[in-house]
Formats: C-alpha cells, sequence, structure tokens
C-alpha cells in the first residue's frame, strides 16, 4: 500500500514509518500541511495518515481542501484531540476513519487495512 503520513512530532513519524514499511508498505512522511497538499495532489495515495495539529495549514484544512478538489484518497485522522466534538469535526469534514493518540499500532493497521 502506497501512504502519504502527516504528522509534524519526529518521534511519532519515525515510529509510523519503521512500523509499516516492513510490511511491504511504501510511506512518504510529511511534516506539514502544506507540503501534505502538494503530495496529496501530485501523487497518487492509497491512503492518508493525517495529523490535526500541523504547522500552518491545519490538518482539518487540508482535508477540506482535499475534499473540496474532489481528492477521495481514504483518510485516517491519527490526532491527540480526543472530544467527541473533534472526532465528529474530523469525520464531517470528509476524514474515513479517526484514532487518537496514543493508540495501539496493531489497532492503526487494522484500520489501514479497511480502509484499503
Amino acid at each position: 500500500m502506497r501512504i502519504l503520513l502527516v504528522e509534524d512530532d519526529g518521534l511519532i513519524g519515525d515510529g509510523v514509518c519503521a512500523g509499516l514499511r516492513p510490511e511491504n508498505n511504501s510511506v512518504d512522511w510529511v511534516k506539514n500541511g502544506e507540503t501534505a497538499l502538494i503530495a496529496a495532489t501530485d501523487t497518487g495515495y492509497d491512503c492518508i495518515i493525517l495529523d490535526i495539529g500541523l504547522p500552518g495549514i491545519s490538518g482539518l484544512e487540508v482535508l477540506k481542501k482535499m475534499r473540496d478538489s474532489n481528492n477521495d484518497t481514504p483518510v485516517l485522522i491519527l490526532t491527540a484531540q480526543d472530544d467527541i466534538s473533534d472526532r465528529v469535526e474530523g469525520l464531517d469534514a470528509g476524514a474515513d476513519d479517526y484514532l487518537v493518540k496514543p493508540f495501539a499500532f496493531a489497532e492503526l493497521t487494522a484500520r489501514l487495512r479497511a480502509l484499503s
């Protein structure tokens, strides 16, 4: 699976990449919303893992812009924002799934399989 990881936290980004790549996934990792929009537009991904709290353009804005431009790539929001209202906002913005940090890696991979 070709995955775009949008995550500004180095520790989390390293961990997700390290966990996904050995399972025959190709992972491109970007650390801000502007770069995420370019990558999501220029490259065909099977799935996008998207943090909400990003420098510059927020993850929600990235998602809204993607959906407004008819980009229907499955998006899994991966964030520390865990209020029900945050989850509803993310799903209403067009996310296909929502996972709260800290997370179990097995759950992340199961959710990615469900999206593909």
